[in-house]
C-alpha cells in the first residue's frame, strides 16, 4: 500500500469514510428488505411460498455473475472507480424495484422487482469487493484500517437489523402492494446519490497493486489445497443458513402469530422485529468473535458455531409450539411491546450468535497457505455467496407442507459446517509442507 505522510489524513478523508460505513449498512439493508417483501411478492403470486424466496434469489445469484468481474475492476480500476459503478448500479437496482410498485398487473409488478432485486445484488457484490480494502486503506496505520473495517462491520450489521424491522413494519398486514414500502426505497436512493457525488469529488488513496496489470494467476490452481476446496463449499452452505435461518424464520412467524388474539395490527411487523433480534445477535457475535480472536483458533470457534447452531435448530424443529413472550413491534401504535409467539422461532433466533463468526473463521481456514492465490481465492468466495439465494429457494419447497420441517435443510448446512472445522479445513501434507505456508506461518 502506498504511504501516505499528510498529517491531515484523518481530517482530509473523514467524509468518504463516513460514506463507507453508509454503504456497509446499505449491502445488509437492501440485502434485508428482500424477506420482508418476499410475503407481499407471495401475496401477489396466489400464495406460492416459493416466491417469497425469489427476490432473494434474485439478489443473491448476481454473485454468482459478478463475483470474478468485480474482482477484475477492482485490479484494473482500483477503489474509486469501482465504488462509483457500485453506488451507480445500486440506485438503478432500487430505483426498478420503486417502479414495480406503480404496476397494476402483478404478474408484470413481480418480474420487474425481481429484475431491481437482480440489478442490486451486481451493487452488493461491488460493494462487498470494494468497501472492506477501502476502508483499510483509509485508515493512517495498519491498526486504524482494521478498526475501520470492525467498525464497518458494525454498521453492516445494523442494516440487516433495521430492514425487517422497518420494512415489516411499513408493510402491515394486509399489504398487497410493493408500494407500501416506498420510504424504505426513498432512504436507499438517497444515500447512494450523496455516496456518488461525495466519492466523485473525493481524492482517495489506492493500493499500489491496484489500477494496473497484474500476474495472471488461475484459480483451478488454488484448488489443489483442500482446505480451500472443501471452505469453497463450507462458504456456500454459511451464507445459505445465515439467510435461510432468519428469512424463513420471517415466513413461520407471519404465518403463526394471531394477531387478533393479541390485539397487534400485523404479524409482518411482528416477525420483522424478531428477525431483526436475529440480526442484532448477529451482530452481537461478531463483537464478542473479534474480541477474542486473538485467543481462540478459527477451527474452535467453528467447531462450537457448528455444535450450537445444529443443537438450536433441532430445538426449534421438535419443540412443541408453545406461545412464550417476545418483544414485537405494533405497526399501529408505532410501538414495541411484548407479544406471544411460539418458542421454536426463539430457537432460531439464537442461531443468529453462532452463525456471526462462521464467515470470518471459514475465510481464515480456507485461505491457509494459499499464498499467491489467496486474491483470486477470495473472488471464489465471492462467487458462493450466492448460495444465500439458492438454499432458502429450495427450502420454500420443503415448507410447502411444513415450515418447521423445511429447517432440516439448516439442519444439515450447519452439519457440513462442523464437518468443515473438525476434519475438511486441515491442509493436506503436501500443503503444510509448501513455502506459502512457511511464509504464511
Amino acid at each position: 500500500m502506498v504511504e501516505n505522510n499528510n498529517p491531515q489524513k484523518k481530517g482530509n478523508y473523514a467524509l468518504p469514510i463516513v460514506i463507507m460505513f453508509a454503504l456497509f449498512f446499505m449491502i445488509a439493508f437492501v440485502t434485508g428488505y428482500q424477506n420482508p417483501l418476499g410475503s407481499v411478492i407471495e401475496k401477489m403470486s396466489a400464495g406460492n411460498p416459493m416466491m417469497s424466496q425469489l427476490g432473494t434469489l434474485a439478489n443473491f445469484i448476481a454473485y454468482a455473475f459478478m463475483g470474478y468481474p468485480a474482482g477484475k475492476l477492482l485490479q484494473n480500476k482500483g477503489f474509486r472507480m469501482t465504488a462509483l459503478w457500485a453506488v451507480t448500479i445500486g440506485f438503478i437496482g432500487v430505483a426498478i424495484t420503486y417502479c414495480s410498485g406503480f404496476i397494476v398487473a402483478d404478474s408484470t409488478a413481480v418480474t420487474i422487482y425481481l429484475i431491481g432485486a437482480f440489478v442490486a445484488g451486481f451493487s452488493m457484490c461491488l460493494l462487498n469487493t470494494v468497501v472492506n480494502p477501502m476502508l483499510n486503506s483509509l485508515g493512517s496505520t495498519p491498526n486504524k484500517g482494521n478498526q475501520l473495517v470492525q467498525f464497518g462491520g458494525t454498521f453492516n450489521s445494523l442494516g440487516a437489523t433495521l430492514a425487517p424491522v422497518i420494512v415489516g413494519g411499513l408493510l402491515g398486514g394486509a399489504a398487497s402492494s410493493i408500494s407500501s414500502a416506498n420510504p424504505v426505497f426513498y432512504l436507499a436512493m438517497g444515500i447512494f446519490a450523496v455516496a456518488f457525488i461525495v466519492l466523485f469529488f473525493s481524492h482517495l488513496p489506492e493500493a499500489e497493486d491496484l489500477g494496473k496489470p497484474s500476474e495472471k494467476v488461475k484459480v483451478i490452481k488454488a484448488f489443489q489445497y483442500h482446505n480451500f476446496t472443501f471452505g469453497v463449499l463450507a462458504i456456500f452452505c454459511y451464507v445459505g443458513l445465515e439467510v435461510g435461518m432468519a428469512n424463513w424464520t420471517y415466513q413461520f412467524l407471519e404465518k403463526h402469530v394471531d394477531v387478533k388474539a393479541m390485539n397487534v395490527a400485523s404479524s409482518a411487523a411482528i416477525a420483522g422485529t424478531v428477525c431483526g433480534i436475529y440480526w442484532l445477535l448477529m451482530l452481537i457475535g461478531r463483537f464478542i468473535g473479534g474480541l477474542i480472536g486473538g485467543k481462540v483458533s478459527s477451527r474452535v470457534m467453528l467447531t462450537i458455531a457448528g455444535i450450537g447452531s445444529m443443537a438450536f435448530i433441532l430445538a426449534g424443529i421438535f419443540t412443541e409450539e408453545t406461545l412464550v413472550s417476545f418483544i414485537g413491534f405494533d405497526s399501529g401504535e408505532l410501538s414495541f411491546s411484548f407479544v406471544k409467539i411460539p418458542m421454536n422461532a426463539i430457537f432460531f433466533v439464537l442461531c443468529g450468535f453462532f452463525a456471526s463468526i462462521m464467515w470470518g473463521a471459514i475465510f481464515n481456514l480456507s485461505v491457509t497457505g494459499l499464498g499467491k492465490y489467496t486474491a483470486v481465492a477470495s473472488g471464489m468466495f465471492m462467487v458462493m455467496v450466492c448460495g444465500g439465494g439458492i438454499f432458502p429457494t429450495i427450502q420454500s419447497v420443503l415448507a410447502g407442507n411444513d415450515i418447521l420441517n423445511s429447517f432440516w435443510l439448516d439442519f444439515v448446512l450447519a452439519g457440513y459446517i462442523l464437518l468443515y472445522a473438525v476434519l475438511l479445513s486441515r491442509p493436506s501434507k503436501h500443503v503444510a509442507e509448501s513455502p506459502e505456508v512457511l511464509v504464511e506461518k
